[in-house]
């Protein structure tokens, strides 16, 4: 566990104790940065103390992360993390790039980039004896603070939308949590998140609103670090794809990137590409206007996962790609379809989300914003499976035959 000083606040950079039990700002509102003891650590710990690890997974970390070993040894909660960076040569060749990563966070326990979030959110509840973590979610946030609250025997609330996808409804359910389904959308879901934590108590997960999140979300960046940019297979300034929704995996990796520089291990930061639909684009637009008023939207986006109306992490995420030298792009939900089939053509499964990263990298090069010579990472940060209906649509149905050799032939032209 990494020694940390407080939380400062990100818009008017007021300080708090490392003690305090707090979300957002109380004196402004604005989201709060967990802020690392980082002379303590360079004193304490060196680049290889945390390369050689053995541990394969996100807390092989734990020394910049600000909470305590959660135990559960052998459970999905200690599985978290460190997921498969693939290098697929044929879609490198198809976009005209040199080197191309796409990193599968598909492959986390409960299949999605959440788990990452949800996985030190739990360590956080577990070190202040939190009887019961709630979060709103439009499927996987949930399901991941649901898996890995089973993992260990954490007590879980979740609120989402009644339209959320059946597949991501079924984890929430078979993972044990208490499942409330709200007629309404997630920004509904979520204030309802708040509410209930106050008047109850209960230990509030809501992305973008704690502060230990990012913290979760960051080791993305660390594994990326340590995958690409150390062994320096990255020669040229790494542009990373993440696709937006609330904003908090785009400030999760900033804030990963951001404690690597303090700390003097990274020495030249990787630009920071926001990718929306342009039917959830209330960041994007924000980041087109120069400025960092987050404008609600009304958010009707095919991208469950990113269909938000207000971010909750709008600011910072505007400022990760001001701040890198990245951009926003938006791209239509016909795009993001289609990008499910192109990532598929290299053995990767991804669910909307998850390909709009895709996609955004396809408009980047179109628009001429990526020089094609520079190494791209694109994060897939869910599985297919989540969403079989959107993953159908990227696709032409199957012919139905009937069970003959000669019914085959005809098929086949033969």
């Amino acid at each position: 566990m990494a020694q940390y000083l407080g939380f400062r606040c990100s818009m008017c950079e007021t300080e708090y104790s490392p003690t305090s039990i707090i979300y957002t700002c109380p004196k402004c509102g604005g989201n709060l940065d967990v802020l690392l003891d980082t002379n303590q650590i360079r004193t304490k710990y060196q680049v290889e103390d945390i390369t050689s690890r053995s541990d394969y997974s996100l807390w092989r970390y734990l020394p910049l992360l600000p909470v305590a070993d959660p135990g559960g040894a052998g459970t999905p909660l200690r599985s978290a993390g460190w997921t498969p960076l693939y290098e697929p040569p044929e879609l490198a060749k198809e976009l005209g790039l040199g080197r191309l990563w796409v990193k599968d966070e598909g492959r986390n326990p409960t299949a999605s980039f959440k788990d990452r979030a949800s996985s030190v959110v739990v360590a956080r509840a577990r070190e202040i004896n939190a009887e019961v973590v709630v979060t709103a979610s439009t499927g996987n946030a949930g399901a991941a603070l649901a898996g890995m609250s089973a993992a260990v025997g954490q007590r879980s609330v979740i609120f989402a939308p009644k339209t959320a996808p059946q597949a991501k409804i079924a984890q929430l359910l078979v993972y044990g949590s208490q499942v409330i389904l709200v007629d309404g959308n997630y920004d509904s879901a979520f204030d309802l998140t708040i509410e209930a934590a106050s008047e109850f108590g209960w230990y509030c997960r809501n992305t973008g609103y704690n502060p230990f999140t990012a913290e979760g979300k960051k080791t993305a960046a660390l594994e990326i670090w340590e995958q690409i940019i150390l062994p320096g297979q990255a020669e040229h300034l790494l542009n990373v794809f993440v696709s937006v929704g609330d904003g908090n995996i785009i400030s999760g990796f900033h804030k990963g990137f951001k404690d690597l520089m303090e700390l003097g291990w990274l020495r030249q930061m990787p630009r920071l590409f926001g990718i929306q639909s342009d039917k959830s684009a209330a960041v994007a637009n924000a980041f087109f206007a120069g400025n960092e008023e987050i404008v609600p939207i009304t958010a009707t986006t095919i991208a469950d996962s990113i269909s938000v109306d207000l971010p909750r992490d709008g600011v910072r995420a505007v400022r990760a790609a001001r701040q890198t030298g990245g951009a926003y792009l938006t791209v239509s939900d016909e795009e993001i379809i289609a990008a499910i089939a192109d990532l598929g053509k290299a053995g990767i499964f991804a669910e909307p989300a998850g390909s709009t990263a895709y996609a955004g990298l396809k408009k980047a090069l179109r628009d001429g914003i990526v020089d094609p010579a520079d190494p791209v990472v694109v994060i897939n940060t869910g599985n297919g499976l989540k969403d079989v209906r959107a993953a159908m649509a990227s696709v032409s149905p199957a012919p139905v035959i009937e069970p003959t050799m000669q019914a085959l032939k005809k098929y086949l032209g033969i």
